[in-house]
């Protein structure tokens, strides 16, 4: 049940119409799971079922895309004398005069150590959200400079060691694995140490590259965060491993994780799931069957999204 963009209830259908006799009802066939968030977004137009994603823009005139999620000003080529004669007047200017439907971040893509802590510096002034990349930094190189943190995640296509996981689980920095072929044994290591991981579809090796099979991790990634999901757990079950619960964890990564990698997974306006005050952003899925999870990971046709209120068909 939902009032313009939030949800005013959730519950069995006889229970609503009997609190709320005046509303209009809306039937789907299916299922109904909060909306899919991409926690670092290859697509440059709207996914089915994707109602807010995280995208990196080389500028603020870029498009904005969703209105919903954050849009991460790229930081990457400057040097720290560049740097502080304009780079970082630039940046600051763009940030004051920004004009879009959705958040502001700063992407710390830069490879100069001493950009880098200013860009972290910059980004707590302002109140801003980073994202980083673990295939150009450490996570060890990230915590120096001050970028990790819960104000931060990271986008991630390569395995983490234990030590790296740990590091980030302590800063309270989210993972979002983005395609690559280790992704399944990496998810279920983050999972077993009780980290929250969030989905991406725009890592460096979202296209398959000649030795993947069609049903690699990365190849089914431009479809979204479930498509993903749902290759981790074809590629898991390849490896023989059935670890209990996979199912729920990877739908809550493409939902729950990725909100809380954009830090909006708490209070009124929340997403990620479904509750009183909550935005009304979901998804409805022809999806059937005893096991819900297991009826997502099948990949069934998104036949409506709901982005704050508003009904999309497909």
């Amino acid at each position: 049940m939902t009032k313009r963009d939030r949800v005013l209830q959730v519950g069995p259908r006889a229970e609503l119409l009997s609190r709320f006799p005046a509303a209009e009802e809306r039937r789907w066939p299916g299922m109904i799971v909060a909306g899919l968030v991409d926690a670092c977004s290859a697509a440059r137009s709207t996914t089915p079922g994707v109602t807010a994603r995280a995208s990196v823009v080389s500028g603020l005139t870029d498009p904005a895309g969703l209105p919903h999620g954050i849009s991460y000003v790229e930081v990457t080529s400057f040097g720290e004398e560049e740097w502080e004669e304009h780079g970082r007047d630039a940046v600051i200017t763009a940030i004051r005069e920004v004009d879009r439907p959705s958040a502001v971040g700063i992407a710390a893509f830069t490879g100069d150590p001493q950009v880098l802590e200013d860009v972290a510096v910059l980004a707590r002034t302002f109140g801003l959200r980073l994202l980083a990349d673990l295939d150009r930094h450490s996570p060890a190189e990230l915590d120096e400079a001050g970028v990790l943190g819960p104000l931060c995640h990271v986008v991630c296509a390569r395995p983490l060691d234990p030590g790296e996981r740990k590091l980030l689980r302590l800063r309270g920095t989210v993972p979002a694995l983005c395609p690559s072929r280790a992704s399944a044994a990496d998810m279920l290591a983050l999972l077993d140490d009780g980290d929250v991981v969030a989905l991406g579809t725009g890592g460096r090796v979202a296209s398959p590259g000649p030795g993947d099979r069609p049903d690699s991790p990365g190849a089914d990634a431009a479809s979204g965060p479930i498509a993903l999901a749902a290759a981790i757990r074809r590629h898991a079950r390849e490896l023989g491993l059935r670890p209990r619960g996979l199912d729920r964890r990877l739908v809550e990564a493409a939902t729950l994780g990725g909100a809380r990698a954009l830090g909006m997974d708490r209070g009124p306006g929340r997403i990620g799931s479904l509750g009183p005050g909550a935005r009304a952003d979901f998804a409805v899925f022809d999806a059937r069957g005893r096991y819900p999870y297991a009826a997502l990971l099948a990949e069934p046709p998104c036949i409506g999204t709901v982005v704050g209120g508003v009904v999309t068909e497909h």
